[in-house]
């Protein structure tokens, strides 16, 4: 499987945040996406996503069902994490599960060190264990790319762990992950597309 973008250009606001951006993501390697903040790499996973659509250029993968868009083949953990306060762990979980198509609830809460926290409600929760919650939906229903934007925020030192387990096994399982930070996340990634905020290109 392969993740291919060609020709990308992103326009917001007016502005063109990034423009003729190709990348070639590979099974099993990841992609690292370094720059200043305003260089792009949050727009870029975003229309990697289908959340923002491209001005021009195309997405595809490759050996992915042809019938299914890539966005609903993608992971997509933002700066939000996409909790609902009123809600327990469980509960935010077993909806996400819902929405995503099926899914262990028990095994996601495991994964991420939640188990003990199932039925506080999210209001309750601590920044680290909140974002450990949005994280936890990478562990419910299975999708072949994951478009990770400063995942790492917010956790602490044994949260970082448990997420850069959770990638490496992803990898090694013939995942694709694309992650934007400015922080170390643990991983060998097999490339680095450096994005830069001249003329709005990616380089």
């Amino acid at each position: 499987m392969q993740l291919e973008a060609h020709e990308l250009t992103c326009i917001r606001g007016g502005k063109t945040v990034f423009e003729a951006l190709s990348l070639v993501a590979e099974s099993g390697k990841g992609v690292l996406l370094t720059g200043p903040n305003g260089a792009g790499k949050s727009s870029l996973l975003r229309v990697l996503a289908g959340f923002i659509p491209p001005a021009s250029g195309g997405i595809a993968l490759a050996g992915g069902p042809a019938d299914t868009p890539v966005a609903e083949q993608c992971h997509f953990v933002g700066h939000l994490n996409g909790i609902k306060r009123a809600l327990t762990i469980s509960e935010n979980l077993s909806f996400w599960a819902g929405y995503l198509g099926g899914g262990e609830v028990g095994q996601a809460l495991e994964t991420f060190a939640l188990g003990a926290l199932a039925d506080i409600p999210a209001a309750l929760l601590s920044a680290g264990q909140a974002r450990r919650l949005g994280l936890a939906r990478l562990a419910l229903a299975p999708r072949p790319v994951w478009l990770l934007d400063e995942p790492s925020v917010s956790l602490d030192t044994a949260s970082r762990k448990i997420l850069s387990g959770v990638i490496r096994d992803h990898l090694k399982e013939g995942g694709i992950v694309l992650a934007a930070t400015h922080a170390p996340l643990g991983v060998s990634f097999a490339s680095e597309l450096k994005m830069g905020v001249r003329k709005g290109k990616g380089t």
